[in-house]
């Protein structure tokens, strides 16, 4: 078994960048949802990838939030860093801008938290995952917070009794 390195975020945080073509946009000259989703998806992946140094699968979703259209000719960009490490899950957020590539004007347009876990690709298992240096005020608020939303999902996949929400219910104390 390989031996666990910690990271520090910036290490394995990942930067993507779209140009929304016409075949990207619905009938409105908008990024389709489903496209940025896709976007999203394989973003995170890569941070996901380059933190653990193993092949990851997407294991859920949340707090996918639609902001802000972004229309034909706008550049996507995309900015993936992993905010906490579990055992072989780990969290990451995602923040998505569009930019006018004519006026350089940038502006937030989306974002989301992806969970991924960790696979042995020879086994198909999961494995664990490397731990994660939370450094910044930012990451470590990101790190933090990971926790109480780790638990919701777990609480609305059935997974976890309301009880043993130890962090979701010090919200409300």
């Amino acid at each position: 078994m390989e031996e666990l390195v910690s990271k520090k975020v910036v290490e394995s945080a990942t930067t993507m960048s779209e140009m929304v073509m016409p075949n990207d946009t619905n009938h409105l000259g908008d990024l389709m949802g489903g496209n940025l989703m896709k976007w999203m998806d394989i973003a995170c992946a890569m941070c996901a990838q380059r933190h653990t140094n193993s092949a990851v699968v997407t294991a859920s979703v949340d707090h996918l939030s639609f902001r802000s259209s972004i229309k034909l000719g706008e550049i996507c960009i995309l900015e993936a860093v992993v905010t906490r490490v579990f055992r072989t899950s780990l969290e990451v957020y995602v923040c998505v801008y569009a930019e006018n590539a004519i006026t350089a004007e940038k502006r937030k347009a989306n974002e989301a938290y992806f969970t991924f876990v960790a696979i042995d690709t020879e086994n198909h298992k999961p494995v664990r995952a490397n731990p994660v240096i939370a450094i910044s005020e930012e990451e470590r608020d990101l790190f933090e917070g990971a926790q109480r939303r780790r638990e919701l999902r777990l609480l609305l996949a059935g997974r976890l009794k309301p009880s043993e929400a130890d962090d979701l219910k010090k919200l409300f104390e």
